[in-house]
Parts: C-alpha cells; structure tokens; sequence
C-alpha cells in the first residue's frame, strides 16, 4: 500500500487505533481482563492468527475497553491448539483448546461479558502451585 498524503495517513492511523488499544495496557485499571492466544508455530499452523484476529475485531466492535488480547508463545497444549487463555481478576485463569476463530463470538459473549466459562472448551489444568 503506497500512501500518497498526510491525510491519508492520519486517516489509516484512526481506522487502526482501536485495534492497537485492545494490545496496549489499560491506563489506570487494574481490573483489565487479558485474552491470552497461543502463538508458537503450532498454533498459526492450527489457525492461532484467525483467532487472534477475531478476537481483536470482535472486542473493537462491541467498545469492550478492559479487555487486552496478547499473543504468547507455547502454551504446552500443541494437541489442543489453538488455545486461548482468559484471566479476568480475582478468578482462576481458565485455559481453552480448539478455539477457532467461530468460536471467539461464543467465548466474548458468555465468558467475557457473561462470567461463565464455557465448558466445552476448557483443558483440564490446574494452575495451584503445590
């Protein structure tokens, strides 16, 4: 993409700034929620990128402003990818597999926006350090 003016830049900067936000630290919460996808080859192999996207599309979307989507690497789950991991504060992280990108709809609504995990997609885990 060849850009011809300064407009014309400024007017992609807006058109991307929320997309970049949902990437970047919440200023002044400690309350944000992270979405956590696993992206080690893997994963992208297994359609981690879609799903990533999908969620930064979505959240831009619905104006969900506490919610930060950062990409990791291996997550140890290769049979289950692509995997997605939501911390919400003062609750156990919860850890999903096969999370396509049809799937993220399902998670923001009932899991992000609702409280509720969706069982169907959990892994079992356990992340009490004994």
């Amino acid at each position: 993409m060849q850009i011809k003016s300064l407009e014309e830049l400024k007017k992609i900067k807006e058109e991307y700034k929320d997309r970049v936000r949902l990437r970047s630290q919440v200023e002044g919460t400690g309350d944000q929620t992270e979405i956590l996808v696993g992206m080690a080859t893997c994963g992208i192999s297994s359609g981690a990128r879609e799903t990533f996207n999908a969620f930064i599309e979505e959240l831009a979307e619905e104006k969900l402003d506490d919610v930060k989507v950062i990409t990791v690497g291996c997550v140890g789950y290769c049979h289950s990818e692509p995997t997605v991991q939501v911390n919400i504060k003062g609750q156990k992280p919860v850890l999903y597999g096969n999370i396509k990108k049809e799937n993220v709809h399902e998670l923001i609504e009932k899991h992000i926006k609702g409280g509720e995990p969706v069982k169907r997609f959990i892994l079992s885990t356990d992340f009490e350090i004994v």
